[in-house]
């Protein structure tokens, strides 16, 4: 999201990100995540810290670009007591499927995930005509 990066991760982000939509990427996720209270507890600089200097969620996506396409949404924003924080959009080829369970797997396994409270995976795949 925009408020958790700086310039040069953006232009990163941006150049190697491609569209959502693409005709091949027939594979979608869904994960709406909640963080607890220690996290939204925290300051703007302390949960950058952890979302980048200690848990490298930004290089860890950069990774698995361009095959896996997202978007980020804030409920937060909209209220404090929707049910979710965010809602993480994927979208990737089938070949793909295997780069999006390992990014998954990265971003489980840092130190800010131990601030989600709760969270989804909703898969989906585009049907055929």
């Amino acid at each position: 999201n925009e408020r958790y990066v700086e310039r040069a991760e953006r232009d990163l982000l941006v150049a190697r990100q491609q569209g959502l939509g693409r005709p091949d990427a027939t594979q979608a996720a869904l994960i709406p995540i909640r963080k607890s209270a220690a996290w939204w507890s925290l300051t703007q600089d302390a949960r950058r810290d952890i979302l980048e200097g200690q848990s490298r969620h930004i290089q860890i996506g950069l990774k698995y670009l361009p095959p896996i396409a997202r978007r980020l949404h804030h409920c937060r924003d909209i209220s404090e007591s929707e049910p979710f924080d965010f809602l993480t959009w994927f979208e990737f080829a089938p070949a793909h499927e295997q780069a999006f369970d390992d990014l998954l797997a990265e971003l489980r396994a840092s130190v800010e995930w131990t601030y989600v409270d709760r969270e989804i995976d909703i898969r989906l795949i585009r049907a055929t005509t």
